[in-house]
């Protein structure tokens, strides 16, 4: 059992009905460099379930403290069924782009079941019909939640999912996983009374109104950041948002994204992205005629 953090807590408390922390990850393959140009649903099952033990938070779900009064816990599921979090689904015909984008943003928009460990992975087929793929290429598309990917980051999910030499031995058979029974209500109010008392400065009068402070000052300051519009630039993306998302996206050769790189030292490839994403931005406001006098902010 392991507590959240402050902001990894503010990713929880802040999620609603029209605006989820979610993050997704998507990776599209060619299977016919696979062993026999075949790659089946269970073999992709089988080899994210010989990986888990080396990325405890996939097996672990957010367990809340009573009335908020501390941060929450990752607690192991001791209901775990990684066939819920794996799921198989196919584009319609023709598969085409416009499909696919369609389908990703429906499952980035729908939010995680914080009842249970906080991601789901879809393998989706059917990508017959756009960016030139081999036939019968598939999709891998990874959605996470954000105070989970504070824990396992990008490069650790990435290799779970993959191997770095194209013939790797054989994975070992999964490991026996005996989960921990999560702690009881009154074992939690223990705790949260506590860490209040370890941390005096965070009180406010007495105990009892200092264990709320201490947890819902985070809650509290994720609400004021969304309902104060008037501290940012104006413009149409500071505004309420729908449930629905958007999906697109826009190819760049790696080898021109470097060779910028290299332009500014220190810089790393992340830093161009941003740029472009930074750059597209503005002009769009520009054309727009919306760009505003001071610096956005996200």
């Amino acid at each position: 059992m392991r507590q959240l953090g402050e902001s990894d807590a503010a990713f929880i408390y802040s999620d609603t009905e029209h605006a989820n922390s979610n993050v997704t990850l998507l990776h599209i393959y060619d299977q016919t460099t696979a062993p026999g140009g075949v790659v089946r649903f269970k073999q992709i099952l089988a080899h994210l379930e010989t990986r888990l033990s080396q990325l405890p938070i996939f097996r672990q779900k957010v367990l809340r403290v009573p009335l908020d009064l501390d941060y929450p816990y990752w607690v192991e599921d001791e209901n775990f069924d990684i066939e819920y979090h794996v799921r198989h689904i196919a584009l319609p015909k023709p598969g085409d782009w416009r499909q696919f984008c369609i389908q990703a943003s429906r499952i980035h928009a729908r939010p995680l079941d914080l009842q249970r460990p906080l991601w789901e992975m879809y393998v989706i087929e059917g990508l017959d019909s756009f960016l030139d793929l081999p036939l019968g290429s598939f999709a891998v598309l990874l959605k996470v939640h954000h105070a989970a990917v504070d824990v396992a980051h990008d490069q650790e999910i990435s290799r779970l999912l993959h191997d770095l030499i194209p013939d790797p031995p054989p994975d070992p058979p999964p490991r026996p996983w005996f989960p921990q029974s999560p702690p009881g209500t009154l074992a939690l109010m223990w705790r949260a009374g506590f860490h209040a008392a370890n941390f005096p400065l965070r009180l406010a009068g007495s105990v009892s109104q200092g264990l709320g402070l201490m947890a819902l000052s985070v809650k509290t300051l994720a609400s004021e950041f969304w309902r104060r519009p008037n501290d940012f630039p104006a413009t149409r993306f500071n505004t309420v948002v729908s449930a629905h998302r958007v999906f697109d996206t826009r190819r760049f050769a790696l080898a021109d994204v470097d060779r910028v790189r290299s332009l500014v030292d220190g810089a790393t490839v992340n830093d161009v992205v941003l740029a472009l994403c930074a750059g597209g931005l503005r002009r769009y406001l520009e054309l727009q005629c919306e760009l505003p006098d001071e610096s956005l902010l996200a």
